[in-house]
């Protein structure tokens, strides 16, 4: 029984007019995606709380979207959260990120895959999310690439997204469950319910390694 599901979806219909119209945007565009707000739409403010937050935060702001995208992704590899980590940022990709760019997201210090930038926001991520010990070192890097607005951003956005995913991968929730027929946001090979079922079927599917 541990793949029940632990908490049930809102339906559609019984929300507000607002929530509906919000509700319609995660399934068109993402991120989040339908299913874990139909989950906090059992506490409207639970429901504004996030979808407020992370239209502040992660899809606007003054920090880089692509960067916060990057954050994001590392953060669900980290806490294992399938339903987040599945997904993709449709801003992300008109900003260029492409699917190679998560490959090495846990061993970004030694990739050649991200610029300087990239690899410091990647370990403010990382001291956040595994609660290490920072010194003087850590936030020079920091402070060298990033303004302190861009890091206070940047911190709320991680603090916020490693929050709600440590939360999400304990619910068993999954894509297509709610408002179904859309793919956006979707990782590639997570586009329909077939095509998730036999990726994480995969014996290469990142939440195996």
């Amino acid at each position: 029984m541990g793949n029940r599901q632990r908490i049930s979806y809102v339906p559609v219909e019984d929300m507000t007019e607002d929530m509906r119209r919000e509700m319609e945007r995660c399934a068109r565009e993402g991120t989040p995606r339908p299913e874990s707000s139909a989950i906090r739409a059992h506490v409207p403010a639970a429901f504004w709380f996030f979808a407020n937050g992370w239209d502040n935060l992660f899809r606007n702001g003054i920090c880089d979207h692509a960067i916060k995208e990057l954050c994001r992704v590392y953060v669900s590899r980290t806490v294992k959260c399938e339903y987040c980590g599945n997904q993709r940022s449709e801003k992300g990709r008109q900003l260029g990120l492409v699917e190679g760019q998560y490959d090495d997201l846990l061993n970004f210090e030694r990739s050649s895959t991200y610029t300087e930038r990239q690899k410091a926001a990647l370990s403010y991520a990382e001291a956040i999310a595994w609660r290490l010990e920072t010194d003087d070192a850590f936030w020079d890097r920091l402070h060298a690439h990033f303004s302190e607005q861009e890091l206070v951003e940047l911190g709320c956005a991680i603090g916020l997204t490693l929050g709600q995913q440590s939360w999400l991968r304990l619910l068993n929730i999954e894509h297509h469950q709610v408002m179904a027929g859309t793919s956006a946001s979707l990782a590639p090979g997570f586009e329909t319910s077939e095509a998730l079922q036999e990726s994480k079927a995969s014996a290469d599917y990142w939440a195996r390694a």
